[in-house]
């Protein structure tokens, strides 16, 4: 990337820095050994509490301790761990989080106290953001992308000392589902690789059930111990983002512009693959697609990612063979998890690792992205806002661009807060040569790497323009802000799914 500051070789509280070379060079992945350790005939693996389950693991200063995040924002068992670490004592911990979200605040105060000193994560959102920001955190945070923190944890990159699981279910020796329980929360997709790879597991769970628990989504002979706890947090949570479809007309102009492109695309065959997210614009596209798949007579093979109650929909109405399933987005999805045996779960892994033999994101056929920042160079910024402040991450954004055959990235010209078509975003996330089309209600842009799609599209008689036409429209909507940051200090790396650095994230200058 061209950027103003070259990146360092080294920087600290990160290490070696090795910088961003393009999007299909993945570096020679090995797995990393499991950590595991026989259990004896006749141990119990239940602990009376969260407490002893640290002198068990016998967690020390400097662990990393991993956490995932499908209850979002109603999970407790992160805070409740970070809790009993303050009261130990320990000290300089990194936390290993699928993604973080308001409902982990208490985090702040272990960042200032020095409890915690390090964060990896895909996302991250609300008072943990700000306080990063800030510059809270001793060491820069570490964003990665969804299928790149499930490769770093298998080849050994991202080593997990212990990985706290929040189980819905869990029987006496460490049998795990997300199907059951007060807490159900549907597959648990992000905890299948700490499982498998941390040094010590353990299952914490407000619902115990004789044992063998049924059905089994991590089995016994990852976890090493068992916990029950009061409550492991708030089902209700997994709702914390938009889950329908825009009623906005904008935003369902957007939509009928970019499930046209995917109409004319020729990608819109029986066998048809499908993605999209859980926000108003991606639903609607689903909407749009759904009309368009049953006047055209065809049956979809898989939809993946995040699942909606709406994609359940849609697997149920026949439009799709199957579900690859993540984690839920609703408690429709789970519903439908629980009761549908054509909703299948997987791993990170499976979904989005470069490591993988078969990441699920190397089929999609079409795969629907936001953005709060698009440039001209088709690079995209879901990391942080036109402050600069981190306002979100990758998650499987990056992973699913590469991956699939057209990677289609929805958005508004503007926003209050600005332009969303700029001539350079704040943070590159997604690489834009990763990036093929960019529909906004003023018209669609087509990455000059796919001459044959924008003559497909123009001969559909869709509105195609120029990246840089868009932007001079949405500069006419509103001035861009200019953020000052120079050479204020890096308080986060942002990693590509390969492990390289994309960019990084500076504190505002004051």
């Amino acid at each position: 990337m061209d950027r103003d500051h070259p990146l360092p070789a080294v920087l600290d509280g990160y290490g070696a820095v090795r910088p961003y070379c393009g999007a299909v060079l993945w570096p020679e992945a090995r797995l990393a050994g499991e950590g595991t350790e026989a259990a004896s005939p006749g141990r119990s693996k239940c602990l009376a509490s969260i407490d002893v389950a640290l002198l068990a693991c016998a967690v020390r200063d400097g662990a990393t301790l991993s956490f995932h995040h499908h209850l979002r924002n109603g999970d407790q068992v992160l805070n409740q761990v970070m809790e009993a670490c303050a009261a130990r004592g320990l000290k300089g911990l990194t936390v290993a989080a699928s993604s973080l979200f308001p409902v982990h605040a208490p985090l702040v105060e272990h960042m200032r106290s020095g409890v915690v000193t390090r964060i990896v994560t895909a996302y991250m959102s609300g008072p943990v953001a700000d306080a990063v920001s800030d510059g809270v955190l001793q060491a820069p945070v570490v964003m990665q992308t969804h299928g790149g923190r499930a490769r770093a944890i298998e080849t050994g990159e991202l080593k997990i000392d212990v990985a706290f699981i929040a189980a819905p279910t869990a029987d006496d020796y460490g049998n795990i589902n997300g199907a059951q329980g007060p807490a159900a929360c549907g597959p648990l997709g992000y905890a299948m690789v700490d499982a498998r790879y941390a040094a010590r597991v353990v299952a914490v769970t407000d619902h115990l059930v004789p044992y063998p628990a049924c059905p089994i989504d991590i089995a016994q002979d990852k976890v090493d111990f068992v916990v029950r706890v009061d409550s492991i947090g708030d089902p209700k949570g997994i709702l914390s983002g938009t889950t329908r479809p825009t009623s906005d007309p904008v935003g369902l102009e957007i939509a009928r512009l970019a499930a046209q492109v995917i109409g004319a695309s020729g990608l819109l065959v029986d066998g048809f693959s499908f993605q999209t997210g859980a926000g108003g614009i991606s639903l609607a596209v689903a909407q749009e697609l759904r009309d368009l798949m049953r006047a055209r007579g065809v049956r979809g093979s898989f939809a993946a990612g995040g699942i909606t109650g709406y994609l359940c929909k849609m697997l149920e109405e026949g439009l799709f063979r199957t579900l690859f399933d993540v984690q839920c987005f609703d408690l429709v999805s789970v519903h439908s998890y629980q009761t549908n045996p054509r909703h299948q779960a997987m791993s990170a892994s499976l979904y989005a690792s470069p490591a993988n033999r078969g990441a699920v994101v190397n089929r999609l056929d079409a795969m629907i992205l936001g953005a709060a920042e698009v440039d001209v160079d088709f690079n995209v910024n879901v990391t942080t806002g036109s402050s600069g402040r981190i306002l979100g991450g990758s998650g499987g954004h990056a992973d699913t661009a590469a991956g699939s055959k057209l990677a289609i990235v929805t958005t508004r010209l503007a926003s209050s807060a600005g332009p969303k078509i700029v001539q350079r975003v704040n943070c590159v996330t997604t690489p834009g040569e990763t990036v093929d089309v960019v529909v906004t209600e003023g018209g669609i842009a087509v990455n000059p790497r796919r001459e044959q799609l924008s003559r497909d599209l123009v001969a559909a008689g869709l509105p195609v323009k120029s990246i840089e036409e868009l932007r001079t429209i949405a500069g006419a909507y509103h001035q861009p802000r200019e953020v000052r940051r120079g050479e204020s200090r890096i308080v986060g790396v942002v990693e590509y799914r390969d492990g390289s650095v994309i960019d990084l994230i500076r504190a505002e200058a004051k």
